[in-house]
């Protein structure tokens, strides 16, 4: 039978300002040979330095399980770390108390059968590979940039290592790994970071970190589940309690990601108490920014569709067939908010370049982001789910093409 798999990956993270810019760094190590196998590096926005040491073990462990992909590879991982919180926690010696852990803790036992992996914690001097992986990721951050493999230093900083006996190698040198050639190759693509949105061409230039737009749509109101209009034209209805808990939850989620930098809202109340619930959970302010209010849905506010097809049935019909046409009474037709929508947007790029933005708006809003970043008709808003305080996320590069990455995604209110 073949011995298991030897590897060892050393990780830390930092913030500069905890919470502030943060990245982590991992490097996964040959512990026969000490050669460096991977490398992974990223900076993830304004985070603690809790999250970013949780980020760089999750990036380890995802590096050390790339180089044996089989479903049956049997691999033996031991995790070297400065950070006491997390070796002691993922050692289970200590409770993870802290609601943004527990996410992290989870995925990172997740990624590993936990009987194979091991911590053991080490002096921060012996950390220092990891740890100008994490500095390197910072500073790239600070350039509005990703940290890049091909430009890192970060082994000029690791000890040298004595290669040691394998206590369980019985094979031919090199069989705990694979062969070093096998590992470099299977590594290559695992430790770069993936393209962050599709190319036009082999010859494409870097165009550096996107401005990142996530999308978040409000809690409910009282108005939401009896899906009756809400735009800006009518009342300015406050969440509910359900809608409170929804921003509560997702403020969870964001703090765990660690990588908003900025909040922006629309002037509607809604929005504003979403985003302060946000702001409050990041340690962020919240910037107003008016074109990303709701429609103005004139003499239809607080009806549901049943009501105004009752009442205004000609001006429904032509509202649905032609994003030119307004609702009854003065209000704002798709064209109109599209407009407005796109100043925005590209007022926001502008502003926020190589940054992750969370963007507090409703469904209209929404779904013209995503409807322009795709180049699809103005009918595709019709085709669109949004849920109360789902997110959806667009990438903008400074080639002018953006990239839809997420869609109404829920998973943080289940």
């Amino acid at each position: 039978m073949p011995a298991p798999r030897q590897l060892v990956v050393e990780a830390d993270g930092g913030s500069r300002g905890n919470p502030g810019p943060a990245g982590y760094g991992a490097a996964v190590i040959d512990p026969v040979t000490g050669e460096t196998l991977a490398e992974a590096a990223e900076y993830i926005g304004v985070a603690t330095n809790n999250v970013a040491e949780y980020r760089g073990l999750i990036a380890g462990l995802k590096a050390a399980k790339a180089l044996f992909p089989e479903a049956d590879a049997d691999v033996r991982v031991r995790v070297r770390m400065d950070s006491k919180l997390v070796v002691e926690q993922m050692s289970g010696r200590w409770k993870i108390k802290h609601p943004d852990m527990k996410p992290l803790a989870a995925q990172a036992a997740s990624i590993l059968p936990v009987s194979s992996v091991t911590y053991e914690w080490i002096p921060r001097n012996e950390n220092k590979h990891a740890d100008r992986l994490a500095n390197e990721a910072m500073d790239a951050g600070k350039r509005g940039r990703q940290w890049e493999p091909s430009s890192s230093t970060a082994a000029l900083d690791a000890p040298p290592r004595t290669p040691a006996p394998d206590p369980v190698q019985d094979g031919p040198p090199g069989d705990a790994v694979a062969g070093a050639a096998k590992v470099r190759a299977a590594l290559a693509a695992a430790a770069r970071p993936a393209p962050a949105a599709p190319h036009v061409g082999w010859g494409t230039p870097d165009l550096g970190a996107p401005a990142t737009f996530v999308l978040l749509r409000h809690g409910e109101t009282a108005l939401t589940p009896e899906k009756r209009f809400s735009g800006s034209g009518g009342s300015d209805p406050e969440l509910s309690a359900t809608g409170r808990d929804q921003a509560a939850r997702a403020a969870g989620a964001f703090a765990a990601l660690g990588t908003v930098q900025e909040i922006v809202s629309s002037p509607l109340r809604r929005c504003r108490e979403t985003a302060a619930v946000v702001a409050a959970r990041l340690g962020l302010e919240v910037r107003i920014e008016d074109g990303l209010r709701e429609t103005d849905f004139g003499a239809w506010e607080g009806l549901t569709f049943a009501e105004v097809r009752e009442r205004h049935g000609a001006d429904l019909t032509a509202w649905l067939a032609s994003a030119d046409a307004a609702p009854t009474g003065g209000g704002e037709s798709f064209a109109e908010v599209t407009d407005r929508v796109s100043a925005s947007r590209d007022r926001l790029i502008s502003r926020h370049a190589g940054r992750t933005v969370l963007l507090v708006t409703h469904v209209t809003p929404i779904k013209t982001l995503v409807r322009l970043a795709l180049g699809a008709p103005p009918e595709s808003l019709f085709r669109m789910e949004l849920s109360p305080a789902s997110v959806s996320t667009v990438a903008y590069y400074a080639d002018g093409n953006p990239s839809l990455r997420v869609l109404n995604d829920t998973s943080h209110l289940r």
